[in-house]
């Protein structure tokens, strides 16, 4: 295999890792500027002294936009680490018998079979909105679809010699699906992860823009784009593009960095 997917990967990731650093430490040093009002400075346009303008109260946009996407990178991290351990589980629990891989195959079609959005606001409206209740409705709409890849990978790999072997010395299913089985398809779970990622930050802006997201005191990304629609028709712009932009970017560059470690492993 060339090393060029690998180099490409580990560029991708090292840029994650800065903007991760930045992200989550932007709480240290940006302190309140997201909150803090400035009302002689009301909806003013970029510029060199408000980079990315203000909005109606004479916050930075900048500072909130920032603080948004942390408040984003977070929720969709934990949201895809959650999907991808209950699609790993459900699909290792497949594996213990055929009752029991029917049962999760009939689970995944079903789910699949529902409309996406539909399915996270009644999970996300039923848990009461907020933070927690965006993870988890995310995490419980993402994981069919890598629930299904990980399903047949374990098939495949069920049938392999060296599992035949361990059967036949008499190692027990639990053990095989542990030792064998699941280390197997662990760079199906890392890839697998970054893929929902992406996914799990736009549903949670969606959702937090539909008014069953995060607190609307937050500044997230969704209370920021919900904001702006009251404002754009006055000709303030900067409102939902440049939170909307960064956003874009962020998922862009996740996406990208899915895709070449999916090449590389």
């Amino acid at each position: 295999m060339s090393h060029q997917p690998r180099l490409a990967a580990a560029s991708y990731a090292v840029a994650l890792g800065l903007l991760m650093v930045l992200l989550l430490s932007s709480r240290f040093w940006l302190g309140d500027a997201p909150l803090q009002m400035q009302f002689e400075a009301r909806l003013l346009p970029p510029s060199p002294t408000h980079w990315l303008g203000t909005d109606a109260l004479g916050r930075e946009l900048w500072a909130r936009t920032l603080a948004g996407l942390a408040v984003s990178f977070q929720v969709g991290l934990s949201a895809a680490l959650l999907g991808t351990l209950v699609a790993l589980s459900l699909a290792s629990l497949a594996m213990l018998s055929p009752p029991l891989d029917a049962l999760v195959g009939l689970l995944i079609d079903t789910l699949l079979s529902v409309p996406h959005l539909i399915l996270l606001l009644l999970v996300a409206f039923a848990l009461g909105g907020g933070t927690q209740a965006v993870i988890i409705a995310v995490a419980l709409t993402h994981w069919p679809s890598l629930a299904r890849v990980l399903r047949a990978e374990l098939l495949s790999v069920r049938h392999a010699p060296y599992v035949a072997i361990s059967r036949g010395l008499g190692k027990s299913q639990g053990f095989i699906v542990r030792h064998h089985l699941l280390p197997h398809v662990l760079p199906h779970c890392i890839v697998g992860a970054l893929l929902l990622f992406p996914h799990a930050i736009l549903h949670e802006a969606a959702l937090t823009f539909l008014g069953v997201g995060l607190d609307p005191t937050q500044p997230a990304i969704g209370v920021l784009l919900a904001d702006a629609m009251r404002y754009l028709t006055g000709g303030y712009w900067w409102l939902g593009v440049f939170p909307g932009l960064g956003l874009l970017l962020m998922v862009l560059a996740i996406g990208r960095l899915a895709s070449q470690l999916r090449q590389a492993m």
